[in-house]
């Protein structure tokens, strides 16, 4: 199905994997929006009789965080809820914000299953005995469906606010989630405390991703031994992949994880002796090369590789310059950036200064061997993951692309030479502001 509704500025191939049956995914003869009768005749909203037994069952499901870090979320909602039974009141906040420009999964499941997320919400809500959940996004679509949904949503005690903020990098990091929640700006705050203990109004806050949360219903339809029905043993159940580039229209798929990397470049109709490599879990896990083609999608081939599923943004490098993307990304880590941490302001602008000149061909070895230290020494300097996000581009094209590098220091890239990549967001599926 392709979409062109909703405000999706380019056409988006919207499938599900061939022989799954969709968990997360509704794919139609229309572009509608799923109302609260369609959901509820798909089995939504179905009541929770024992949030305990559907915590246990979403600890043996594996369930792990979509956003980005892969965090188990039975852990997160045990430490809250613990928390909540101590006597301290407990909140919930739904992160849809996606920043990376690379990644649309969680924009389509607010636009378009906005009571799919809800259902998420109420029942993470119930899990760690919260009696105010927050929506968190930057999409003023996402903001229209969801403000609909909660007319007709049930609200068993559960006061749901949806906060919208001016979209960002930074702006979907867990505190600057709750920072902004909290009144203040999308920015990130140092940490400890982490949210889970001290969040919202200073309370115990669950923060889940929203395509995370998403699974929640199925967990509960289904149980944990049918969600580990799909995917690997430590990357259990399916995933949204946004995949860009290659020459070809944006898709979102939901597949299975450990899916090789070859069938899905083959579903996306993009030759595999054609590709030079792919931008892996949007901006932030980094570049890799042909090796990829040996991998699956998952967390654990992924970490083999020294990269990350991240958010599930798969970028497919065919006929651009791997120099030229990671100047470019690096540029927009430069402006994207806090401007908070002195490590980061200064260590971002210093490395996309280096790339850029490295892209142009105006580099020289010794600007290369900093750029190889600070990919090292900036690691983790970061009141969030911004900084770290850099090195990994930095590290990962040093590593992955030597021969593109050495061309470049001797200013030999005929590809960059004519008409050098350069884009203010790389493999962005839609505009956002």
């Amino acid at each position: 199905m392709t979409t062109t509704d909703n405000g999706l500025a380019t056409r988006l191939t919207v499938t599900v994997w061939p022989g799954l049956t969709p968990r997360l995914l509704r794919v139609s003869d229309g572009a509608e929006i799923e109302d609260h009768v369609a959901y509820v005749q798909s089995g939504g909203y179905q009541a929770l009789d024992d949030p305990d037994a559907l915590l246990e069952e979403v600890d043996r499901s594996g369930l792990l965080g979509r956003g980005g870090a892969a965090f188990p979320l039975a852990v997160k909602l045990r430490t809250v809820r613990d928390a909540g039974r101590a006597g301290i009141p407990t909140v919930v906040l739904a992160n849809g914000e996606e920043g990376e420009p690379a990644s649309v999964k969680d924009k389509w499941l607010l636009r378009n299953r906005p009571h799919l997320v809800l259902d998420g919400v109420r029942l993470a809500a119930r899990i760690v005995g919260a009696d105010q959940a927050y929506v968190y996004v930057s999409d003023t679509h996402a903001v229209h469906a969801l403000t609909t949904a909660l007319d007709s949503a049930p609200s068993d005690d559960l006061a749901v606010r949806v906060v919208a903020v001016e979209p960002g990098y930074v702006a979907g990091e867990e505190t600057a989630a709750v920072r902004a929640v909290n009144g203040g700006p999308a920015k990130p705050t140092d940490k400890p405390p982490r949210p889970f203990e001290e969040g919202i109004g200073k309370r115990p806050t669950l923060v889940g991703n929203v395509e995370t949360l998403a699974n929640l219903p199925f967990i509960l339809r289904h149980g944990s031994d049918a969600f580990r029905a799909r995917g690997t043993s430590a990357s259990p159940g399916t995933f949204l992949a946004t995949v860009t580039g290659g020459g070809k229209p944006p898709a979102l798929y939901e597949l299975p994880h450990g899916t090789p990397v070859t069938e899905l470049l083959e579903q996306h109709q993009v030759p595999a002796d054609g590709l030079k490599g792919v931008l892996m879990g949007g901006y932030f896990a980094g570049l890799l090369n042909r090796e990829v083609l040996d991998a699956t999608l998952d967390h654990e081939s992924m970490r083999r590789l020294n990269s990350g599923l991240g958010c599930g943004a798969v970028s497919l490098i065919t006929d651009d310059c791997p120099v030229a993307i990671a100047a470019s990304v690096m540029a927009y880590f430069d402006r994207e950036n806090a401007d908070q941490c002195g490590s980061c302001f200064n260590g971002t602008a210093a490395m996309s200064a280096v790339t850029s000149a490295l892209r142009d061909g105006a580099a020289a070895q010794d600007d290369l061997t900093r750029l190889e230290r600070w990919s090292v020494v900036l690691r983790g300097r970061g009141a969030c993951a911004t900084l770290d996000a850099a090195t990994n581009v930095a590290a990962s094209l040093l590593r992955a692309f030597p021969t593109d590098v050495a061309r470049h220091l001797a200013g030999d890239c005929d590809a960059c030479r004519a008409d050098a990549y350069k884009a203010l967001r790389p493999y962005e599926v839609e505009a956002v502001s």
